[in-house]
C-alpha cells in the first residue's frame, strides 16, 4: 500500500512545471524557512525570559532527533527511486528512506513551536511541515510512511514533553501551595 500511494502521488509530478517548482522548493529549501520562524521565536522566547519554554522546546527537538536516529538504524526502507520508476524532481544520493529527516525535522519543529512557544506561528509551521511531506513523495524522495514516520516522532516528541512538562508544572504548584499552607 505505500508504493501504491507513492505511485498515486507521484505519477502527478512532471505535469504543472509552476505545481513542480513549488513542490521542488517545499522539498528542499521550506525547511530552512520553518527553521528561520522557530530561531526567531527562540530569540524572543529568550529575551523575554521564558527559559522553560525554550528548554522544552529544544528538548523536544533532542527527543525527536533521538527517536528518527534510532528507527532509522533499525530500517532497512531504501529510497523509491533505486528499485522504482520515479518521477525525480530532485536529486539525491540513494539511502534509508525512514524516517524522512524533513518530515521529522519539520514537524517536530512545528508542533514544538505550537505547543511551547507560539500557537499562531505554530500552525503556520504545522501547515509548511504538511507542504513538505507531500513534496517529499510527490518529488520522489520518500514514500508516505517515511513522511508518516517523521510527522508521529515529531508529534509524539512534542507531546511527551508537553505532557511531561505539565506534570512537571503541576507539581511544582502542589509545592509551591503546601508550603504557602504551612
Amino acid at each position: 500500500m505505500n508504493y501504491q500511494v507513492f505511485h498515486a502521488i507521484n505519477t502527478l509530478a512532471g505535469r504543472w512545471p509552476r505545481i513542480d517548482w513549488v513542490m521542488r522548493f517545499a522539498a528542499v529549501r521550506l525547511i530552512f524557512v520553518v527553521f528561520a520562524v522557530a530561531g526567531v521565536l527562540v530569540v524572543q522566547a529568550l529575551v523575554q525570559r521564558q527559559f522553560r519554554r525554550v528548554l522544552c522546546f529544544a528538548g523536544e527537538l533532542l527527543l525527536a532527533f533521538g527517536l528518527s536516529q534510532g528507527l532509522e538504524r533499525l530500517s532497512r526502507e531504501v529510497r523509491p527511486f533505486p528499485s522504482h520508476a520515479v518521477h525525480r524532481l530532485v536529486t539525491h544520493a540513494p539511502g534509508v528512506s525512514m524516517p524522512s529527516d524533513h518530515a521529522t525535522a519539520a514537524f517536530a519543529v512545528a508542533l514544538g513551536v505550537l505547543l511551547f512557544l507560539d500557537r499562531r506561528a505554530g500552525l503556520a509551521l504545522t501547515a509548511a511541515a504538511l507542504l513538505i511531506g507531500v513534496a517529499r513523495v510527490w518529488t520522489g524522495l520518500h514514500y508516505p510512511g517515511g513522511v508518516l514516520a517523521g510527522a508521529a516522532i515529531g508529534g509524539l516528541s512534542a507531546f511527551s514533553v508537553y505532557v511531561t512538562d505539565l506534570g512537571a508544572r503541576d507539581v511544582q504548584r502542589r509545592t509551591s501551595l503546601a508550603h504557602r499552607l504551612s
